[in-house]
């Protein structure tokens, strides 16, 4: 189960909301730039042939003598898309609990931001970046699809690392203009915070969701741990009281820097930790009722 119903039910007070206008067409939730009959005023503007009688505003045709309608956003459907980093560093889980890995928590983060979609009628679609390699199933709503996503969230492995640019150019073509967009992934990644940055100044609205465990957090370790790159292979063992202190500072700086990054590229970011509950990343960034 990717959703324990603890944090299935913490859901119902959140609801996924673009920042920015929606591109998309149709009825729903979210505002969109296209302009007719709809909920929220947004303009006067001169009546033309074909436009319907009733959206004549009369009063202001008896103060002007001339024919005005009242224009509305229209409230049009959203498409939500996680990107979950699957690469060799996301398997990393906390010694004492090696079950809640950092690509467990993306699961969970992902299949939480498919719900909300599929409560809401809106088009969901998942990015798997795993084995080198980029894998995509398409945006598409209903109970069908989010069980689909689920399948394909529970069987992605860590694995690999980052595939070269090229292969990220198809991400372009699948995620569109003014499309949600929630990345999973531990930050460590050079290549995974550039597509953030440039899906954002390209009109998607961005969340970045970092991950991380309580051991790189606290540095509880004792005395001389060898630590091991997952994707390099490399080895160092480390004298774990001597250098405790300037990591937790370097790393602490390091993790406000990227942070500070990504909002200056207009990216939503926070921070997540294996070992607490799942719904505080979602409530920090998101601000608890208004997901997105």
């Amino acid at each position: 189960m990717l959703i324990v119903p603890d944090l299935l039910a913490s859901l119902s007070g959140m609801r996924l909301r673009a920042r920015r206008p929606s591109l998309g067409q149709g009825i729903g939730q979210h505002a969109s730039r296209s302009r007719g009959a709809g909920l929220e005023f947004a303009q006067y503007r001169a009546y033309e042939p074909g436009d319907e009688l009733r959206r004549i505003d009369w009063k202001l045709y008896g103060r002007s003598d001339r024919f005005f309608v009242r224009d509305a956003e229209r409230d049009s459907p959203l498409t939500a898309w996680a990107i979950v980093d699957a690469s060799a560093s996301m398997g990393q889980a906390d010694t004492l609990v090696p079950e809640r890995t950092r690509l467990a928590a993306a699961r969970t983060l992902a299949a939480c931001l498919f719900e909300l979609a599929f409560r809401q009628g809106d088009r969901f679609g998942l990015v798997l970046i795993a084995q080198d390699r980029v894998f995509v199933t398409d945006a598409a709503s209903g109970r069908r699809h989010r069980d689909r996503l689920h399948f394909e969230l529970a069987r992605a492995e860590a694995a690999g690392g980052w595939p070269i640019e090229s292969s990220l150019h198809s991400l372009w073509q699948s995620i569109a203009p003014g499309a949600v967009v929630m990345m999973l992934s531990d930050g460590f990644e050079e290549r995974a915070l550039a597509l953030a940055e440039r899906l954002s100044a390209a009109n998607r609205d961005v969340s970045f969701v970092r991950l991380l465990t309580m051991e790189e957090r606290e540095f509880p370790f004792e005395g001389g741990p060898r630590f091991r790159d997952p994707e390099s292979a490399q080895e160092q063992r480390v004298d774990a009281a001597r250098v405790r202190a300037d990591f937790l500072r370097r790393f602490g700086e390091s993790r406000q820097a990227l942070l500070a990054r990504l909002a200056a590229s207009g990216v939503r970011a926070c921070e997540a930790f294996t070992g607490q509950p799942l719904d505080l990343p979602l409530r920090r960034l998101f601000g608890g009722r208004d997901f997105a």
